[in-house]
């Protein structure tokens, strides 16, 4: 891809509306009426009484609060999980921690950023009466609506990239996980049966009906990240076990990174937001779902850290150094149906960029929508075959995607947004009292360019490319079996 063609695929994704004129000011009660209106219509529309509408509501068509802390919560987590305790072999204990700590907080406030640039955008194309009835705003569109076509071309690239990516290593992951249980096919072979099992999720219309698979994904992580903890506990340190990390740079900071990819899951936040009846009460949701991450990813990479030390930098996959068991195959079956969903949250917004390519987003056949997606999942699964390399190409796509994406871009874009002294006077979210107003959030913001384009894409960048390009030269692409163990005869 490249930015002139983003151009080009951007005139026929976005609509033109009309200038929308502002008031001076406006009540936040107001903001929230306008910002709020349309989905509490949309949800009396679709208020059915039978007993089919109910168990539609109660499992599939969800936009509460409670959805969308669910939905942040098991995306963030996701197949990160098994190759934490590999970052920590090349950070360290003491800074594995503390990356984790300092780049949850950090994701958070950009999550938040996120979520007060879309509630300024649709409350400004709603004065205008603008209806989103049947369409899902995207992060690009947001961009496009507040601060023009090339802060859209910019978006479009990086984040269509990146969930691009994010979906090849949820198909790279399944066929990891799964070789653990059944080693009869490589892992490419299983590569082809779960891009063909993931391509169903073109059946899923939008963030509103992963109600009750966001649920029960976090169920999933959470068993597998206590499992984890437990059984290194259990099995205890492994003979002559040492903890040598930090010991090489690029280790470092490829470990570094791979912990920015983990706490960077918020590229679907817009759609996130967008499935909530009220999305102007997201704002402390992402921290609120960071929290309870943290509880899973640091007691379990702690604990494989201290049991199996420096033997972590050759198994990306933390399964791989467990003895088999039935609660380890259990782990890795529910990981394998958390990869699932998690491959559909990566992808659906990508489906709907796809859609509003090529015109089909507003019809109502969810067979048709789903008859048009199928050509998006055929460049993951090839990407899938390519690059095999579970653990790796997560730094990877950290330090060259995820630092822009999440991090970098909706920073800057907050900043420009706020430039001008009438939007800071007529900002439907104004900055928290206790950073100091307008100018602690600018100050806060200009931390975490520097911050990220440095140590995450500078540094970042650099040992992940290098450490990338080492796997391609030690097991080559479109390799059968990365990292399998020799069969035994």
């Amino acid at each position: 891809l490249s930015l002139s063609l983003c151009a080009r695929l951007c005139q026929a994704l976005t609509k033109e509306h009309g200038e929308v004129e502002e008031g001076r000011t406006m009540a936040s009660e107001k903001a929230e009426t306008i910002v709020a209106g349309k989905y509490v219509e949309m949800e009396k529309e679709g208020d059915d009484k039978s007993a089919k509408g109910k168990l539609s509501k109660y499992f599939w068509h969800g936009g509460s609060v409670y959805d969308a802390w669910f939905s942040c919560a098991s995306n963030q987590v996701a197949q990160v999980l098994l190759t934490l305790p590999y970052s920590f072999s090349q950070l360290g204990m003491v800074s594995g921690i503390l990356f984790q700590l300092f780049y949850g907080l950090m994701g958070s406030w950009t999550a938040y950023l996120i979520s007060v640039l879309y509630v300024e955008y649709r409350t400004r194309k709603e004065r205008g009466k603008v209806d989103f009835r049947n369409h899902v705003i995207q992060w690009f569109e947001v961009l496009d609506g507040l601060l023009g076509k090339h802060w859209r071309n910019l978006g479009l690239f990086f984040n269509c990239t990146f969930l691009l990516f994010g979906s090849v290593i949820q198909l790279i992951a399944c066929a990891s996980n799964i070789y653990h249980i059944n080693d009869n096919f490589d892992k490419r072979t299983w590569t082809y049966i779960f891009g063909a099992c993931c391509a169903t999720t073109v059946f899923v219309p939008s963030f509103h009906n992963y109600r009750i698979w966001s649920f029960l994904g976090l169920i999933m992580t959470s068993y597998t990240a206590w499992y984890l903890s437990i059984a290194a506990l259990v099995h205890g340190q492994v003979e002559d076990v040492k903890h040598s990390g930090p010991t090489k740079m690029v280790l470092y900071f490829t470990g570094a990174t791979n912990i920015l990819y983990t706490f960077g899951g918020h590229a679907v936040t817009v759609e996130i937001m967008h499935a909530m009846w009220k999305p102007q009460k997201f704002k402390m949701i992402y921290l609120m779902a960071t929290l309870y991450v943290l509880t899973l990813t640091l007691p379990s990479a702690i604990s494989m850290y201290w049991a199996f030390g420096d033997m972590l930098l050759n198994h990306s996959n933390a399964f791989s150094l467990l003895p088999r068991s039935g609660f380890r195959d259990a782990a890795v079956i529910l990981m394998l149906i958390h990869q699932f969903i998690t491959f559909g949250f990566a992808c659906t917004p990508l489906y709907f960029v796809w859609e509003k390519m090529i015109g089909v987003h507003d019809t109502k056949s969810m067979l048709k929508r789903a008859l048009a997606r199928l050509p998006v999942v055929i460049p993951i699964w090839f990407l899938a075959i390519i690059f095999p390399f579970f653990g790796p190409i997560n730094s990877t796509v950290g330090s060259l995607l995820v630092s822009f994406t999440v991090y970098i871009i909706p920073a800057l874009a907050h900043m420009m947004t706020f430039a001008p002294a009438s939007a800071r006077e007529n900002a439907v979210e104004t900055p928290p009292s206790f950073l100091g107003g307008w100018a602690g959030m600018y100050c806060m913001n200009i931390f975490v360019v520097v911050w990220v384009f440095v140590v995450g894409f500078g540094f970042g960048g650099w040992a992940s490319m290098l450490n990338f390009i080492q796997q391609v030269d030690t097991f080559g692409l479109f390799t059968k079996c990365y990292q399998c163990p020799p069969r035994k005869t």
